[in-house]
């Protein structure tokens, strides 16, 4: 079969693979604990849930605009007043059938075959195939300091005349942790001054511990007209637990959202009508279901890191934010694809590889599921590390 080469050099989502792994061992009956997972276990807000029965009641289901309903617009325009302390206006949003799609048209409409885009490791795993899929180069920026915590002159150092775009997603999937206001005013000024996209995916933006606050990227930026080049990615499939509902918006340059709109309309048409009205009534509506989610995760959180904490050689610095921890196994065994095969042949628990983030030696180890999974799941890891000498 004659494949393009972009086809060729793409490999399949991780996180997607093990999930596939974990149900069909499952479906076999095998008790496999699932700690890879990226979706939270609580269930929907009902008026979320609501607002979309009424669509449904009436059997009027039809095409939405390319770039969204207007009432959703105007929900995401007080959202972002409220979190980001900016105000925008309808032209300035895209709403998508998820955050991924928001990122992918934005990459899509700025992009050139041989432009490189920057983001610092650990990554979530889609970043590099969707710059491949535009035809660039991804460049993953591996911290000199500190693994999970980079700095400007991380991202200056590689930093080339063929450089379009930085992606910063904050907190980090797959380390949790929260990158500082000091990182990210100097990542704003520092595109700004080069003329770069600058792409903030803020998925998790409020499900943050410790009493940490969002950072507000729009607080260090001075270009916030129709030239800036400054990206926010953000949805509610996190934040109120309707992954499936698959609806993301992205704010921008009037300009770039009206381009985006353009592609979009040529890729899927609009986003589901039903699904923009369930995130609809999700922003909307009452909102303890959010705090609720955030708290219940601070406690698996430390639940979690507690346990991990307790096994010899095992190191995992204590997330800052979303649901997952990155632990470091290296001592175990520097391969991350090995260590994760082998917990889930010897203790049924499913992790994701470190590998796939960009740092090898480590594992993605979720806290979004139930508490006595993860008690459980950590009792597996640490019996069946019992059985493997450490390799230092």
């Amino acid at each position: 079969m004659s494949l393009s080469k972009i086809a060729k050099s793409l490999s399949q989502s991780a996180t997607l693979k093990l999930n596939e792994t974990a149900a069909t061992l499952r479906a076999q009956g095998v008790p496999v604990i699932h700690l890879g997972g990226g979706e939270p276990q609580s269930k929907a807000p009902a008026d979320a849930l609501t607002a979309a029965s009424k669509l449904l009641a009436t059997g009027e289901v039809r095409y939405a605009p390319a770039s969204g309903i207007p009432a959703l617009k105007q929900a995401v325009l007080k959202y972002t007043a409220e979190f980001y302390h900016h105000e925008v206006e309808p032209k300035n949003v895209i709403i998508s059938s998820g955050a991924k799609q928001s990122l992918m048209v934005a990459l899509q409409v700025t992009l050139d075959p041989g432009d490189e885009v920057i983001f610092p490791t650990p990554y979530w795993v889609s970043y590099p195939d969707m710059v491949k899929l535009c035809g660039a180069v991804p460049v993953a920026v591996t911290p000199k300091e500190h693994p999970f915590y980079p700095r400007i002159s991380d991202i200056e150092a590689h930093t080339t005349p063929r450089t379009k775009a930085v992606i910063i997603n904050s907190p980090n999937n797959p380390s949790g942790a929260m990158y500082s206001a000091e990182f990210i005013g100097d990542v704003v000024r520092f595109c700004e001054e080069r003329g770069l996209y600058l792409i903030m995916d803020d998925i998790y933006h409020r499900l943050i511990f410790d009493g940490l606050k969002p950072i507000s990227c729009y607080d260090f930026t001075k270009d916030l007209g129709d030239e800036s080049r400054l990206i926010v990615i953000n949805g509610v499939s996190k934040q109120y637990a309707m992954t499936g509902f698959r609806i993301g918006w992205a704010v921008g340059a009037r300009p770039l959202i009206s381009v985006m709109g353009n592609a979009q309309g040529h890729q899927t048409s609009g986003a589901s009508t039903l699904s923009q009205h369930a995130a609809l009534g999700a922003l909307t509506g009452p909102q303890e279901s959010v705090e609720e989610l955030r708290s219940t995760l601070e406690k698996n959180r430390d639940a979690l890191i507690t346990r991990l904490s307790a096994i010899p050689n095992i190191r995992v610095p204590k997330p800052d934010g979303t649901f997952y921890s990155f632990a470091d196994f290296s001592a175990y065994d520097t391969d991350s694809v090995r260590m994760a095969q082998f917990l889930l042949e010897k203790a049924n628990v499913v992790t994701v590889p470190g590998d796939a983030f960009g740092l090898d030696g480590y594992l993605r180890i979720s806290f979004c599921g139930a508490m006595q999974d993860i008690v459980e799941g950590v009792d597996r890891i640490k019996a069946a590390l019992a059985t493997m000498p450490a390799n230092k």
